[in-house]
């Protein structure tokens, strides 16, 4: 079966966040790169960061998965999620072509 491509954002508690961020916030982001980083390594993100917008900040990846189901399992294994600070949503997406960045 081939992979399918999810626009995944992560939502934050609030517009002024990660300006005004707690320590205990802090510490499950901490967790939520480990996360990332981790799913990166395995081939299920090909890019993501995040994303300083005028409204506030939040985190994006465009996921490769298996279809719909992961890309629900995936955001819901975020620590950060899990924990409740931050909420998730994701689209399907075509993905054109894609450039790697190594370096």
């Amino acid at each position: 079966m081939a992979k399918q491509y999810f626009f995944f954002k992560l939502i934050p508690p609030r517009s002024t966040f990660p300006h005004d961020i707690t320590e205990a916030e802090q510490r499950l982001m901490d967790e939520h790169f480990c996360y990332f980083q981790e799913q990166f390594a395995a081939g299920k993100i090909l890019a993501y960061g995040p994303v300083m917008a005028a409204q506030g900040a939040f985190g994006l990846a465009v996921l490769e998965v298996d279809g719909a189901e992961d890309a629900q399992r995936f955001g819901e294994g975020d620590p950060s999620v899990r924990a409740g600070l931050n909420r998730f949503e994701f689209h399907p997406m075509r993905v054109a072509d894609a450039r790697t960045k190594r370096g």
